[in-house]
């Protein structure tokens, strides 16, 4: 009544002391409840960010790479089983969800709350911390919630930082959104605009002798074998992310 035409969950695995009869019985809960579309997001354990709670749990709390892989595919071939279809990168429709109609069509669209049916040029984010994105440029609230309500009340954008996407940053997130919805993209008559393709396909060489890839010569695709490895695979074209030298952590482990 309200105009809502489908319901999502996320879920998480590789949480601290979480196992695989935990995941199952997760999924087991959730196709009882059988959501229109699911979010299957691995944990991401950042202990070294300010003010996290995460630090309460020591490295040996967290399940193995191994593990943790294995919990992710028992909750896949679950999913698959129940009828779920899987869509882009951690996510699952039912047939009858919108979602899955956008992915057969190639409508399917990614931004920071991840896929979606519809594009749009323009996302504005509300509240503290949030990302506003204007398609040329990114924008990032404050994170205090105090002081975002201080510079709203008196008529300030709550922005403390943001980038504008050059020319090539723009070339380079139309690859990984291709990658991200449809497992595949191209470069046409592009040299010029992106001159760190060689570079880009030295680090996919690997995952191309794996058998995660084909590279042809106008473009990639990501065979069914790499499709849980979409996001190392967007990651080798992030020009930002390899060319930073620091020691210092920043993001957490994609395993």
């Amino acid at each position: 009544e309200m105009g809502y035409v489908s319901v999502g969950h996320d879920l998480i695995y590789g949480l601290p002391k979480q196992s695989v009869s935990d995941i199952e019985d997760t999924i087991e809960k959730t196709k009882a409840l059988r959501p229109d579309r699911i979010a299957l997001y691995s944990y991401a354990h950042v202990p070294w960010k300010k003010g996290n709670g995460q630090r309460g749990f020591k490295d040996t709390d967290l399940p193995s790479p191994e593990r943790k892989r294995r919990q992710y595919e028992v909750a896949k071939k679950r999913l698959l089983e129940a009828g779920y279809v899987e869509i882009g990168m951690d996510h699952f429709a039912l047939p009858h969800d919108h979602l899955y109609r956008a992915a057969e069509v190639g409508t399917l669209h990614r931004n920071f709350m991840g896929y979606t049916a519809s594009k749009t040029q323009l996302l504005i984010g509300l509240g503290a911390s949030s990302i506003g994105d204007s398609w040329y440029g990114y924008a990032q609230n404050v994170k205090s919630v105090e002081e975002y309500q201080h510079l709203v009340d008196n008529g300030i954008m709550p922005i403390y930082r943001g980038h504008v996407l050059t020319q090539k940053d723009q070339v380079i997130r139309r690859h990984i959104l291709n990658l991200m919805c449809r497992f595949e993209t191209a470069w046409p008559n592009e040299t010029l605009q992106f001159e760190e393709l060689d570079r880009v396909l030295d680090r996919l060489g690997v995952m191309q002798s794996d058998g995660l890839i084909k590279i042809h010569e106008r473009g990639l695709q990501i065979v069914r074998k790499g499709k849980p490895f979409v996001r190392n695979i967007c990651m080798m074209f992030d020009a930002y992310l390899h060319g930073t030298a620091s020691d210092k952590k920043q993001f957490s482990m994609t395993v």
